[in-house]
């Protein structure tokens, strides 16, 4: 084991009482003498996201005892990549890690730093688990990149490994299609670009490797530390980086998957296709939704503000599907909410 510590312990259920600047990056990494997969974890990329935390911290208490073992490859986890974010309980830094994330030839700002060390990380590995939560009440899901492709915007040769690392880490509902539609909306802004939409794992599959970010729930959610634990569990699995009496120590634990929401043998695929931004401060939600709430086609999803004397505007619901990350509080000429649709592609 190897590990780069630059700040003291914490308690990972809140967040650390002291950490000073410079703030620093702790890696931990585990190399089996036999060759096999590169797999990294990364775990509050925003700070305020701290389920990836508090489940590498637990993983890596099982290898100092004993409880898991290495038979191949190497294993790194980063508890808390973004410490100054996470320091101060918030989602940023000074900006967000996970948007625009390339090394920077002359860094600006805390997040830029972060690039530089963190880039190269995740360019000698393989494999990416990147662990997050999010604001919306909703299930857990998967983030997964496109499908295998030549094109211009994210070519990508490696979607049938990606798929199937997906379909192993626990969570019944996949999404995919972010960057096509954060291009469409960039294409719609003024002093907007698209490589704003590129974060860890679009960088990790620029560089050959496959990667998927785990969702893991609300920030809130006392279930999505598991959600996270269960998922690092399975990635080892999946990859065969673990021995087998530790996959068997682990499988013992009940399954969280709600036979109500999703079928524990079927996995929910779905396509962002659409983003709407907010206009103005009048703009407002027809009700409150939650995260992948289904939507009928010509269902009313919310209203413009009344303008120039005209009346409001009813935003509807261009097809059947999902309503993705409604934003009450969006800033103006930002991301409103996405939409969703049933994909063609199928996990198994």
């Amino acid at each position: 084991m190897t590990a780069s510590l630059t700040h003291p312990a914490a308690d990972i259920a809140g967040h650390p009482a002291a950490l000073t600047a410079p703030y620093g990056m702790e890696v931990v990494q585990f190399h089996s003498l036999m060759r096999g997969p590169r797999l990294i974890v990364l775990g509050a990329v925003h700070g305020n996201e701290t389920c990836g935390a508090q489940a590498i911290r637990r993983v890596l208490a099982e290898f100092a005892e004993g409880k898991i073992h290495l038979k191949r490859g190497q294993a790194s986890f980063v508890p808390v990549t973004n410490a100054k974010a996470f320091a101060q309980g918030r989602r940023e830094g000074d900006r967000n890690l996970n948007r625009d994330f390339r090394p920077a030839v002359v860094p600006h700002d805390n997040e830029d730093r972060i690039a530089n060390v963190l880039a190269p990380l995740l360019a000698s590995h393989d494999v990416l688990l990147d662990l997050h939560s999010f604001n919306s009440q909703g299930d857990p899901f998967i983030f997964v990149g496109p499908e295998s492709n030549r094109a211009e915007l994210e070519p990508f040769q490696r979607a049938d490994e990606e798929e199937a690392f997906a379909a192993a880490l626990g969570p019944r509902r996949v999404v995919h299609g972010w960057m096509p539609a954060f291009a469409l909306g960039v294409s719609r802004r003024a002093n907007d670009k698209v490589s704003y939409g590129v974060g860890t794992t679009e960088y990790m599959r620029s560089q050959g490797g496959i990667a998927v970010t785990v969702e893991c729930g609300n920030h809130a959610d006392p279930h999505a530390p598991e959600v996270a634990y269960r998922a690092i569990h399975r990635a080892l699995q999946h990859l065969d980086m673990i021995e087998a009496r530790d996959a068997a120590a682990y499988e013992t634990l009940p399954s969280l998957v709600n036979p109500a929401v999703h079928s524990p043998d079927a996995i929910e695929v779905l396509e962002l296709y659409e983003v709407i931004d907010r206009q103005h401060e009048g703009d407002r939600f027809e009700k409150a939704w939650r995260s992948f709430d289904a939507i009928a086609q010509g269902e009313v999803i919310a209203w413009r503000a009344a303008q120039n004397g005209q009346p409001e505007q009813a935003v509807r619901a261009p097809q059947a599907g999902r309503v993705v990350f409604p934003n009450a509080n969006a800033v103006i000429g930002k991301e409103w909410f996405y939409l969703a649709r049933a994909s063609h592609r199928r996990l198994r």
